[in-house]
């Protein structure tokens, strides 16, 4: 009997199972389609319910990142009429007292609301930058903004943490420059165990290798060197000079060549220099030729005659193989010294070369001991002026490139800075009609750069443009990186000319940034001008130079004025010093308190009053 119940019980619980299990039979579906209706709506509802969850939170998402960057603003807002308050509650003795009274009624006879509003937007812009920096990658090299986390593309070296000095000074933002100068006295360090390999035209996107190497001149000289000279120049602050000094010592090697042109590359720790395999051997013009600014205000600042004469020598060696025309190819061999090879260019890998003949003039106040870089500089220009062809219909002026016998109807955006140093060495002509030539040629080209932004859909530039006959400007590259050499030259042109269109041409390319660029944690770049679509890189050079530039087209020419800074390629603002003779023994002679002017004065010489 026991037997049977239980066998009855596992015949109960076997039937109970099988039709539990029926119910996921397609067949048991098949005969009963009431139910088969019934069960493809239960589906649909679950699905339903699964997306609108989903959307739910997607939307949740958006609003939390709409009202963060609605803080973000609230906060710049509360932290700029901070710094007001702090400026104008400070005591200041009665001499400074008046001599500042008379720098902001300077100021404030040359400035309109308009502009005064549309430099508080900049401003605004640059603390919406740096505090996301500084939240999400601070002492890192770049901020990776959608995904929130800091890297160290250039070895870790703090590159947008020491590109930003003198912006966050100039802009009057002294808490932020304080815990700046904080970190580089206590964290900043040459001793790196990391390669970062960094090329002059893909300059921020570039991948880390483990090793020790540095790419030197694109970015050590210009950028750190550079960033670490201005803020000494307008804050006093001598740790700024004694890092600059240890970081110049530890490059130097990289000049002990046969022919004193140097090596682009070197191992920061052991001093091993060498250049990149891709050159096969040779240095790159724009970074072998363009050290003079850095090294020249070093020696003038440490009293220090060799970093000059280590930079000089090269421009003593390119005089000797200068051309005709004044235009060299990108490529030099420097055991040799001579026959040079490659892209004639004034974009990528040959830019600052140019430039910095002509400022290396300026910086030494334009005497006869500085002469010879202004006679090199009008021998490019007038070979500058051979490689200037004209689009159809439109007639843009834009600058070719030569390899050989062969000219290529190609402009790199970074050949944009070409207007501001033509517009910023016109007037040094001595024939008047030339002056004006010149002049002109830097407003049809500043014309042609604009309309770079102006004729993609985003209204942001390409990377570098094409020119074919009937279509004038196509883009080549279309990704853009937020680059300044537009702004540089419009604030240039602006400065020298006072005409405003130049002022309503960089609104409009600040206004583009702000819709395609900033979000809630920074600022990005555009891998497509045409679609908006974005990448996740905020640039160093965004926050030390594009926003400079904009700023300071926005300010009162007395504000960085061009009769006392010269700007490095980097934007890096130095303080004008007259050179008498080419070592200027006499001045090295000089005590330090005669040689480098108050920085009381600096300081109001190097920012607006905060109002």
């Amino acid at each position: 009997m026991a037997k049977k119940s239980s066998s009855a019980a596992a015949a109960s619980s076997s039937s109970s199972s099988s039709r539990t299990w029926r119910h996921v039979q397609p067949r048991y579906y098949v005969k009963r389609p009431k139910r088969l209706a019934l069960l493809i709506l239960l589906c649909l509802s679950v699905t339903w319910i699964f997306y609108d969850r989903q959307s739910l939170i997607r939307d949740h998402q958006e609003e939390i990142l709409r009202l963060q960057e609605e803080v973000a603003n609230l906060h710049s807002a509360l932290e700029a009429i901070h710094v007001r308050t702090k400026s104008s509650a400070e005591s200041i003795p009665e001499q400074e007292e008046t001599e500042t009274s008379i720098q902001t009624e300077s100021i404030s006879a040359d400035d309109d609301s308009i502009s005064a509003q549309r430099r508080e937007k900049v401003k605004d812009a640059m603390l919406h930058a740096w505090k996301s920096y500084e939240k999400y990658a601070w002492g890192m090299d770049e901020l990776k903004p959608f995904s929130r986390i800091g890297v160290d593309s250039f070895g870790g070296l703090g590159a947008t943490l020491v590109d930003s000095l003198d912006t966050l000074y100039i802009m009057g933002l002294h808490t932020e420059f304080q815990k700046a100068t904080e970190w580089i006295e206590k964290s900043f360090s040459l001793r790196k165990n990391i390669e970062v390999s960094v090329f002059e035209t893909t300059i921020r996107f570039c991948s880390l290798v483990h090793s020790s190497l540095v790419d030197l001149l694109s970015f050590v000289a210009f950028r750190i060197l550079g960033g670490l000279l201005s803020a000494y120049d307008l804050s006093g602050e001598e740790v700024f000079l004694e890092k600059s000094k240890e970081l110049a010592e530890r490059i130097l090697p990289a000049w002990d060549t046969p022919s004193g042109i140097p090596y682009n590359r070197i191992n920061l720790e052991y001093g091993r220099p060498t250049n990149p395999k891709w050159t096969r051997g040779s240095s790159i013009l724009a970074d072998s030729g363009s050290e003079q600014l850095e090294f020249i205000a070093l020696s003038q600042r440490t009293n220090d005659p060799k970093y000059q004469e280590t930079a000089e020598k090269v421009i003593e060696r390119f005089r000797t193989i200068f051309p005709a025309d004044g235009l060299l190819p990108i490529y030099i061999n420097p055991q040799t010294g001579i026959n040079p090879t490659g892209t004639i260019t004034f974009g990528a890998m040959g830019d600052s070369f140019y430039e910095y003949l002509l400022k290396a003039w300026i910086q030494g106040n334009k005497t006869e001991a500085v002469k010879y870089y202004r006679e090199m500089w009008e021998t490019s220009v007038q070979g500058l002026q051979s490689m200037i062809r004209r689009s159809n219909p439109s007639s843009f002026a834009y600058i070719s490139e030569k390899l050989g016998d062969t000219v290529y109807d190609k402009m790199d955006e970074l050949a944009c800075f070409v207007p501001g140093m033509l517009a910023l060495g016109a007037s040094g002509y001595d024939d008047t009609e030339e002056a004006d030539k010149i002049m002109t040629l830097a407003e049809e080209l500043a014309r042609t750069c604009y309309n770079f932004y102006q004729s993609t859909e985003s209204k942001l530039a390409g990377e570098n443009y094409y020119f074919r006959e009937g279509e004038d400007m196509v883009v080549g590259t279309s990704w853009n990186i937020q680059r300044p050499e537009t702004i540089e030259s419009l604030f240039y042109l602006w400065r020298l000319t006072g005409n405003n269109t130049y002022r309503e041409w960089g609104w409009d390319i600040f206004e583009a940034f702000e819709s395609n660029s900033r979000i809630a944690s920074g600022y990005v770049g555009l891998k497509d001008v045409h679609t908006g679509a974005q990448d996740d890189m905020m640039q160093s050079f965004f926050l030390a130079e594009t926003l400079k530039y904009l700023y300071l087209l926005f300010s009162p020419p007395s504000v960085i004025s061009l009769d006392e800074w010269v700007f490095n390629t980097e934007a890096h603002p130095l303080r004008i010093r007259t050179r008498n003779d080419v070592h200027d023994e006499e001045l090295m002679s000089l005590d330090q308190d005669d040689k480098i002017p108050s920085h009381l004065r600096g300081r109001k010489e190097g920012r607006l009053e905060n109002k």
